[in-house]
């Protein structure tokens, strides 16, 4: 019964998956500040899916590490 009352992750796992989140709003603001027309320009092609892209490896990271405070 005491495993029903924990968390499914610990302090670890849901800090790097709010870290995660912050850097995917990040990249897809990026995005959006792009100048050129329909986002075609370095920011909005490159840049930004680059930092969406490390937001999601974060948020995979976060769910896979194992933190060592919980068990």
């Amino acid at each position: 019964m005491e495993n029903k009352d924990r968390l499914a992750f610990g302090r670890k796992n849901y800090i790097l998956m709010l870290v995660g989140i912050v850097v995917l709003v990040i990249g897809f603001i990026i995005m959006t500040l792009d100048n050129e027309q329909y986002g075609l320009g370095f920011m909005g092609i490159t840049l930004g899916p680059i930092v969406v892209l490390a937001g999601f490896i974060i948020e995979i990271f976060a769910i896979l590490v194992k933190d060592k405070n919980h068990d």
